[in-house]
């Protein structure tokens, strides 16, 4: 979490998933990896820090990624939550243009050039 304001947090499980999608997004995101598991300490730090920003959870289509979904829908109940193919499985293996179709449904602006890939 930086010094710089952004009023959209997108969480997401590991590293190769916030690169992935880092590289898509055309506006500043701010992108919290949980490394498929989140403490609750960290949970505490994350529910101040998140209250007053607009908060998308983006998890792969898996167990693991089901179990931090239901946990992230009871302690931010406001987060909007985006779901891959299940076909794909994890978001590090989805396509771009499938991830940039996902990320422009919820208004967060991505690279053009993505939406034209298939």
């Amino acid at each position: 979490m930086n010094d710089t304001y952004v009023d959209k947090v997108l969480i997401v499980e590991g590293k190769s998933d916030k690169n992935k999608v880092k590289s898509i997004l055309k506006e500043h995101v701010e992108i919290i990896c949980t490394n498929g598991t989140i403490s609750l300490t960290k949970l505490d730090e994350l529910i101040e820090f998140l209250e007053d920003k607009d908060v998308y959870i983006l998890v792969d289509a898996d167990e693991a990624g089901e179990k931090l979904r239901k946990q992230f829908k009871r302690e931010f109940p406001h987060a909007e939550h985006l779901y891959i193919d299940r076909m794909y499985r994890e978001v590090a293996t989805a396509p771009v243009h499938h991830l940039a179709t996902v990320l422009l449904g919820a208004n967060i602006d991505v690279h053009t050039e993505y939406l034209e890939m298939s």
